[in-house]
């Protein structure tokens, strides 16, 4: 254990300075990781490439997403925060940098699928978990929330960016930006990011004067994911989690994130066009983020879960109707989706700590975060063999829709104490 008896005398909590970093990464990690969206089109054009076979690289990148969440988090508790987001920012250039001599589509599979997709699992809301236990004891929820924007956020800035340059000047220079955007975070990240607040000689925000802080003992970070896992596949409240996040991997990256600009286009609107309603998504996007972190920190996580994916299914199911309404339709269908896209994460992540413990936290939410990503790498490829099928993706809003009402009654089951498992207390979402 490690105690501080005193924060260092400073104007502004450094956690905060941490904040600021990490919203930068986790924004050009989101910008990056959303870029495939939009040149699908222009590849589709270039090569004669069908659809899924471009969304099968997407979707084994969303793969290698979840699955490197758990053990990012473990490598974070052994090697620091700011040596892991160095090499998963390093990975993000092996991914995109050589993207623009690609010929044939199958070289899209070990830069997409496996160096993208690992680094931006590993800059990603793992570790926004994780700065927000460490860092912070209050405001918790509202660090949250403004991290999981910054998705809303690299949205908002990238998406209509890359568009507009892929159509004006070729799809190359929506590449190079991305890679452009990935050099200048290095700087802030290897200067400014710290691990703990006790390597600084400060305490958590918020946290009392007789703070311990915990030691977290250096064992091997592999061991240590699959013994999470381990413990996690006992619990049912893992599961329950996990399986609601499936569907929000399903209903938001994989399906939303990987073809709404292809749909659009379908519909006859312009590349630029739909990634400015994208943008658009991004702005209610971030409010919603943000406000759920705050909701969460006053509210029953669960029940605010069950009104997101509940009222995200009505907007799936709205969205095949808005496409043939053209602009105002999908804007309307842009508000309603993007105020609760990824509002669900502070509230999942709210419970997974109440669950697993606060230092445990991370590699939990780690593990159900590979089910989301599960359920976005099934999403994305799966609606490009529905679109090379049937020539439309109909089917699949339909079913994502459904999906989202089966995730609003799973949430309500968690913490609720089963026959053979009943451990008071696991969903309080107000502490």
């Amino acid at each position: 254990m490690v105690k501080i008896s005193a924060p260092a005398s400073q104007r502004i909590h450094y956690g905060w300075i941490v904040v600021g970093v990490t919203f930068l990464v986790l924004l050009v990690a989101s910008g990056v990781r959303g870029a495939p969206g939009v040149l699908i089109v222009p590849l589709e054009r270039e090569f004669g490439w069908t659809r899924a076979g471009i969304s099968l690289p997407i979707s084994i990148g969303l793969l290698f997403y979840g699955i490197v969440g758990p053990f990012s988090a473990a490598f974070i508790d052994r090697f620091g925060i700011r040596i892991v987001v160095l090499a998963a920012l390093g990975m993000l250039l092996i991914g995109f940098v050589p993207t623009v001599f690609v010929t044939d589509v199958w070289q899209l599979l070990p830069l997409w699928g496996v160096f993208a997709g690992l680094g931006t699992g590993i800059a990603a809301m793992i570790l926004a978990a994780i700065v927000s236990n460490r860092w912070f004891v209050k405001r918790r929820g509202l660090v949250m929330g403004l991290l999981t924007g910054s998705a809303a956020a690299g949205s908002l800035i990238f998406l209509p960016t890359l568009a507009n340059v892929a159509v004006a000047i070729g799809w190359r220079w929506s590449v190079a930006i991305c890679c452009g955007a990935v050099v200048a975070v290095i700087p802030p990240v290897a200067l400014l990011l710290r691990d703990r607040p006790a390597d600084i000689g400060i305490r958590p925000f918020g946290a009392p004067e007789n703070f311990i802080e915990p030691t977290i003992p250096r064992v091997n970070p592999i061991a240590a994911s699959f013994a999470a896992l381990g413990d996690g596949m006992g619990s049912r409240d893992f599961w329950l989690l996990g399986g609601s996040f499936f569907v929000c991997g399903a209903s938001t990256l994989g399906l939303i994130g990987t073809h709404f600009i292809p749909a659009c286009v379908d519909h006859g609107i312009p590349e630029a066009t739909a990634a400015g309603l994208l943008a658009f998504m991004g702005i209610f996007n971030f409010i919603g983020t943000t406000a759920s972190g705050w909701l969460s920190d006053r509210i029953d996580s669960r029940y605010l879960l069950f009104w997101y994916y509940a009222l995200r299914g009505l907007s799936l199911l709205f969205l095949p109707y808005a496409l043939n309404m053209s602009l105002w339709g999908l804007s309307l269908f842009g508000v309603f989706y993007g105020l609760d896209w990824i509002a669900t994460v502070p509230p999942t992540v709210r419970l997974s700590a109440t669950a697993f413990g606060t230092e445990r936290a991370g590699i939990m939410y780690g593990w159900i975060m590979v089910c989301h990503q599960i359920g976005a790498a099934a999403a994305a490829y799966g609606a490009g063999l529905v679109h090379t099928r049937y020539g439309d993706y109909w089917s699949a809003f339909v079913l994502a829709g459904v999906l989202c009402f089966f995730a609003a009654l799973l949430v309500l089951r968690v913490g609720t104490a089963s026959r053979k498992d009943r451990r008071p207390n696991l969903a309080t979402a107000t502490g």
